[in-house]
């Protein structure tokens, strides 16, 4: 059984409970895989990024066979500002979508989901853009200052993974949730001095175990998600914080996705 998103964000749980971590969120417009029903809980996979957890019953629109085979076959344009305003025309409300929002049958501002129909304005929303490192950095450079919230992905908290995978979808690139599996695939760059403009700069802990990323903008500068999005300088040994000038995250492995 697969189900939509048609809410702003559904929190995405580690456990079948509200005061349960939130590894993650599902956008308005992403679909998923129903794996198990428990009361009043799903446990889902997001057809998206294949991240696993649990979400209310409530915030999930369950969809027949026919129906989910048709929204598979739409293109999916998407909300390319951090948000945009949304009309809900069938309900007579406005509402919050996103940056990476998906919108199914969309055209000349307007789009369905199947259940109801709505309305944004043309210029918020359009295809992926082309995948360049410029375009990633500009893309990245909507959500600065953006505060950081763990298992978030939107412009009102996000986290360091969540502001790359939404950043790439936006270029029409589907990345993993987490960084540690982002940083197991793109090619190798052996340096900074390599490095351009939308590479991955992936940071390990002591044990050598990936912790965090970020999206470089160039060979000394990377925009990440640490208490806010904010452009720190970066150097071989990794990211100098603009609070006190000490490293505060140590660089391990530099990827290109492009």
């Amino acid at each position: 059984m697969n189900g939509i998103v048609n809410l702003s964000l559904v929190p995405l749980r580690a456990e079948d409970n509200e005061c349960s971590e939130m590894i993650s969120q599902l956008l308005f417009g992403e679909t998923v895989e129903i794996m198990e029903w428990k009361e009043r809980w799903l446990h889902i996979r997001n057809l998206s990024d294949n991240c696993c957890g649990w979400a209310d019953r409530k915030m999930i629109t369950l969809l027949s066979e026919d129906e989910y085979e048709n929204l598979k076959n739409t293109e999916n344009f998407r909300i390319l500002k951090p948000v945009s305003f949304c009309r809900n025309l069938t309900l007579g409300t406005t509402f919050l979508l996103p940056g990476g929002s998906i919108l199914r049958n969309y055209q000349n501002g307007n789009f369905t989901d199947g259940t109801y129909q709505y309305a944004i304005h043309p210029s918020d929303a359009g295809m992926p853009q082309p995948l360049t490192g410029g375009n990633i950095v500009s893309l990245a450079r909507q959500y600065h200052f953006s505060p950081y919230l763990w298992g978030g992905k939107s412009a009102l908290g996000i986290d360091c993974s969540g502001l790359v995978q939404v950043v790439f979808s936006l270029c029409g690139v589907l990345l993993p949730r987490n960084a540690s599996q982002q940083a197991e695939i793109g090619e190798k760059i052996n340096s900074l001095t390599q490095a351009e403009a939308g590479d991955l700069a992936f940071f390990a802990n002591s044990a050598h175990h990936i912790v965090h990323v970020g999206i470089l903008m160039n060979s000394h500068q990377i925009i990440h998600a640490s208490g806010w999005v904010k452009i720190e300088n970066i150097d071989e040994h990794g990211i100098i914080s603009e609070q006190t000038g000490n490293y505060s995250h140590t660089l391990y492995s530099i990827k290109r996705m492009i």
